[in-house]
């Protein structure tokens, strides 16, 4: 069984599509672990679905953050998924699980992303900024912010009518197809990755 950790932050949609998406027997995979860096609905999902949840409250830990993470997941999972996850990874969890930890960014990187990039933030940016088609990104965590290698994008059309929270909700409802598929792909070993690019068998 394909075994996985899940880092969440916020209300947990994107966790409760994999939830579902593995009720529906969509996905043969097995969440071991729910993490959260602060109080989160995301939590409650994740226990109603008699999933083992944890807190690391990232006012406590501070720059041990990273260190506690790993000390929780174990180093025998198959791959972590940063759903909605807002604080940054660093340290030994990059090297344990190098090239086996994914986020998903609501745009297309290198578009808008970064930094202080998350949330609403992004969409009014690409709204500011005029494009025409915005997306989700789901890519490789390195020691940087939204650096790692693209696995693979979804895009959508940004209508002239467009607030930053309906194009949010357009993008949000491609980010649980793009989560789906890239976990798919992984637990089926179907992804390789060589000099910062990843092929797709």
């Amino acid at each position: 069984m394909f075994r996985i950790g899940v880092l969440v932050s916020g209300s947990g949609t994107n966790l409760q599509y994999i939830i579902d998406t593995i009720k529906q027997n969509k996905l043969d995979i097995k969440i071991e672990k729910v993490i959260s860096d602060r109080e989160a609905y995301a939590l409650e999902r994740a226990k109603k679905a008699n999933i083992k949840t944890i807190l690391v409250d990232r006012k406590i830990y501070k720059n041990k953050l990273s260190d506690k993470i790993l000390e929780e997941l174990g180093e025998d999972l198959d791959l972590i998924v940063l759903a909605g996850f807002l604080s940054i990874l660093r340290g030994r969890i990059l090297e344990v699980y190098k090239n086996r930890i994914i986020n998903i960014h609501p745009s297309l990187i290198p578009s808008f992303c970064g930094e202080g990039m998350y949330g609403l933030k992004v969409h009014q940016a690409a709204l500011d900024y005029g494009v025409k088609v915005s997306g989700c990104t789901v890519h490789i965590v390195d020691s940087g912010t939204d650096t790692g290698p693209i696995i693979l994008q979804k895009t959508v059309p940004v209508y002239a009518e467009d607030t930053a929270e309906t194009l949010q909700e357009r993008i949000h409802q491609q980010e649980y197809i793009a989560l789906e598929e890239t976990i798919r792909l992984f637990a089926e070993n179907r992804i390789k990755i060589e000099e910062r690019k990843v092929y797709i068998k």
